[in-house]
Order: structure tokens, then sequence, then C-alpha cells
């Protein structure tokens, strides 16, 4: 199991791996362009090389893209959705190129659509960000916490895309820890929420976990992280959860705060460290 958190790639993709050690991390997550638009800066070979090299040195063991934040599959904007299919898999593609593990992405609202229609439209794009790649990275779907109308905050919804889509690219999650919490399940009470997921998804389907406490209380809908151990979802439910890590060698990546991230991956460091193998 690797531990490790988002890192930023100001200055260049190959500035991150330097950042993520510094922070006790042997594992970051990136995004490899702005997470608010604009056009994806180049990779090319030097790039790409130098990236390499600098994951190497600095024992950099597993790194994850995270795709921008306005990707939407279920738009009623032709643009909009369209792009975000463009968008998608390009991020695959330069995330083959980065030699990360992983892509995850949110799906986006459902707006005017209902469940069932948003579902299907999200499977339709899907389909078509998937169509021909071959590439190393694999797509993972994030849960949200569910405001409005977001689509994924219920693990049997995202089953639902899953197998519709049936790629050997797209076969797992992210669990957001927060946004689980915030969308009702109940990491405190550890066993039943883990059947409860199990029962909707199967837990052989989580790859990577986003390790966030919760500033808003337990099924509140609301999207805010806090540290870990500082939350309403706690330490005691922490543990818990870097043990059923661990024992499925599941990578951590905590998205705090910068202030005090480091200490976060301290925390999970030495709760794994206190878990016999």
């Amino acid at each position: 199991m690797y531990i490790g958190c988002h890192v930023s790639i100001a200055g260049g993709v190959f500035n991150a791996p330097e950042r993520a050690a510094e922070l006790g991390a042997n594992a970051m997550q990136i995004f490899t362009r702005s997470p608010q638009g604009g056009k994806a800066p180049e990779l090319t070979p030097e790039i790409l090389a130098e990236f390499k090299l600098r994951v190497t040195s600095y024992g950099l063991q597993e790194i994850v893209v995270h795709t921008p934040y306005y990707i939407n599959f279920a738009s009623e904007n032709n643009r909009i959705r369209h792009g975000s299919v463009s968008v998608v898999r390009d991020e695959l593609e330069r995330a083959s190129l980065l030699g990360a593990k992983y892509v995850m992405t949110h799906l986006g609202s459902a707006g005017t659509l209902s469940e069932r229609e948003a579902s299907d439209k999200v499977v339709e794009m899907l389909s078509k960000t998937l169509e021909g790649y071959d590439g190393s990275a694999e797509l993972l779907i994030e849960n949200c916490a569910g405001a409005g109308k977001i689509i994924g905050d219920k693990f049997s919804e995202i089953l639902y895309i899953l197998e519709k889509i049936n790629h050997p690219k797209l076969n797992g999650i992210c669990i957001d820890t927060q946004h689980s919490f915030a969308s009702g399940y109940d990491w405190r009470d550890f066993e039943t929420t883990l059947a409860k997921i199990d029962s909707e998804i199967g837990l052989d389907k989580i790859k990577l976990i986003h390790a966030n406490d919760s500033k808003t209380e337990f099924a509140s809908r609301k999207d805010r992280h806090e540290h870990i151990g500082k939350g309403l979802i706690g330490q005691e439910a922490f543990k818990k959860i870097v043990s059923f890590a661990k024992e499925k060698n599941i990578t951590m990546i905590a998205e705090t705060e910068y202030d005090f991230v480091k200490d976060d991956i301290e925390l999970l460091k030495n709760l794994s460290k206190k878990i016999e193998k």
C-alpha cells in the first residue's frame, strides 16, 4: 500500500515528484492541465524523460491523474458533453505517456434528466471516450458527495454504468471517504458501511482511496474535506479504513489543504505501521 497526496505541477509536470517527496509521499496525484480549462501543456519527449527520471529518483511508486473539474458527460450542451469525451480521452493518453496507473474522473450533473437517463447518457459518452483506447492507464470513476443532481453518489449507480460499458480499462472506482460520508455511507459504522458498499458494487472494484476527513456532518451532501482525524469521520474510523486498504494493497491519496497535508500523510503511515501484516 502506498500513501500520498495531490501535488501541484506548477513550473512543469517534472516538478511534482520532488514536491511529493518533500511531503513524505511515495505516491502522488496530479492534474496534467489546468483543472479550470485551457490548453493542456505539451508533453515533449524531454519533459517525459525528466518526469520519469525524477519519479524514480524521488522514490515515487504510483502516479495517478485527476481529470479537470468541468467534465460533464450528461450535459445538455453538446459542446460540454463531447468536450468531456475529448478531454478525458486525452488525459488517458497523457497519463499513459507519464506512466500513471490511473486516471480518475467525476461524471457530471444530470441537470433535467432523470437518474436513469443521465446514467445512460454517461454510458454513451464514456463508451465514446474509450473507443479504440489501448493505453496503459486505467480509468476510474470517483464517487461524489451528492449535491444537487450530481451523478455517482450511490455505488449502485456507478455499477450500472460500469456493467453497461464493460471495457477492460474501466473496471474500478476511486472511493473518496469524505464524499461517501456526505452521501450516506457512515465510516464510523465501518463493518456495516463496508458490507453496504460490497452489496452495491463489490469491494473488488475499489482501486484507489481518496483519504479525506469531513468538515460537514454525515449525509450532508456537501463536499468539504478536512484533515484526517480532525473531522467528523474521525481517526478511529480511519484506523479501520487504513487496515482495509493495507489488506487489499489499495493506495491512499490525501486531498486535504496543503498546510497540514504532510501531517495527514504521516498519520496514515503511522496507522499503517501499527497494523500487523
